[in-house]
């Protein structure tokens, strides 16, 4: 089955030929709770599922600002790779999908974990090594999981978490459920070859996942269009029959709309699917890239004319009526929890030494 185009966006990539299969279907679950409509293949979002996105996506940028922040004050080591610009991909697709889904990505993995459920506090405090963090302080930005609330990390090899996802997809198929396993990783880990025996197994056994692939045009620094023969990433699944279609990353409608669809593909038995989330990050690969290979007119027009949390904004104002003093209010409110989980994981013990002896396989 061909893959299809759902909206222009910004990532460089080519149009497809066919749509994919599958229907909207009504979605619950993530920020908001109420149904949106299907118009053609954009949702139109209701006021409170606006506002729900848009709390939620601010709550990821704010965060991501102050762990970006925290990592120049030698509170936070290591590697860190910050979500800023991508919130629509995740916030959508949790918007789409239903408890018992699971989550599992590489490692720009703050906003995933945020957008389950999981605590502030209990992220930044992985991030600064300490005991209230969701690794008890030994993982770090990379290797963060709950059972919980079904994420199952935060990977730091590149393309591991496509195989691990597309194993819980055959624990779902085993069980008789219909939970989806919502695979993420990224144009540069698309290239690996894990990713093809994965797409591989799970077509010729129909599993229930969700490869979805964020394409925020650099990978580690490198060009898609340097670095991949077929930059139309929709398409990576043709060969093993997985439909798949290029989705406006940068737009929560969009991405909700494609979620729904997607999920109704694989909860009705037809196997996976794969959505290409056209998006863009904002600051380098990691916090120790300083992103020469673009320029700041590009990164800058990003900002201006496609930012996730600016296109829900100015809805909320013009369409919804909703007052600045009530946005101020919610950002407020998301700066308050931020500002609380850095004052825990500053302030939080460093593990027992005694920690290193746990949770190792004998």
């Amino acid at each position: 089955m061909a893959a299809t185009r759902t909206k222009t966006a910004p990532a460089a990539a080519k149009p497809a030929a066919k749509a994919a299969s599958g229907k909207a279907a009504s979605g619950k679950a993530g920020a908001a709770k109420t149904s949106g409509k299907m118009s053609g293949k954009t949702a139109l979002l209701t006021r409170d599922q606006e506002l729900a996105a848009y709390r939620e996506m601010l709550l990821i940028r704010r965060f991501e600002e102050k762990a970006g922040q925290m990592y120049g004050m030698g509170l936070i080591g290591g590697f860190c790779h910050l979500y800023i610009g991508q919130e629509a991909v995740v916030v959508g697709m949790q918007m789409a999908s239903k408890q018992g889904d699971q989550v599992i990505t590489g490692y720009r993995d703050h906003g995933h974990m945020l957008a389950t459920g999981m605590s502030a506090n209990g992220v930044m405090a992985e991030l600064t090594g300490r005991r209230g963090g969701y690794s008890r302080g030994k993982g770090g930005s990379m290797h963060m999981f709950s059972a919980e609330k079904h994420f199952y990390g935060g990977h730091g090899i590149v393309g591991a978490q496509v195989s691990l996802g597309t194993g819980l997809a055959f624990a779902n198929r085993y069980r008789g459920n219909d939970n989806v396993s919502l695979t993420y990783f990224g144009d540069g880990a698309a290239n690996q070859g894990q990713v093809y025996e994965s797409f591989n197994m799970a077509a010729l056994w129909k599993l229930p996942v969700i490869y979805i692939i964020e394409n925020n045009r650099y990978a580690m620094g490198t060009a898609v269009t340097r670095a991949s023969a077929q930059t139309d990433f929709s398409k990576r699944g043709l060969s093993f029959n997985i439909p798949g279609e290029q989705v406006d990353g940068m737009d929560i409608r969009e991405t909700y709309a494609a979620g729904l669809r997607a999920m109704e593909w694989c909860r009705a038995g037809k196997g996976p699917y794969i959505l290409e989330m056209q998006t863009y990050r904002y600051r380098g690969h990691s916090m120790s890239d300083p992103a020469k290979y673009r320029s700041k007119d590009e990164v800058q027009k990003m900002r201006t004319e496609h930012d996730p949390i600016e296109q829900v904004r100015e809805r909320l104002l013009k369409d919804w009526k909703v007052s600045e003093d009530e946005l101020k209010a919610i950002d407020a409110s998301v700066r308050d929890i931020v500002a609380e989980s850095a004052e825990f994981a500053t302030n939080d013990p460093e593990p027992d030494p005694s920690e290193l002896w746990t949770d190792i396989l004998k």
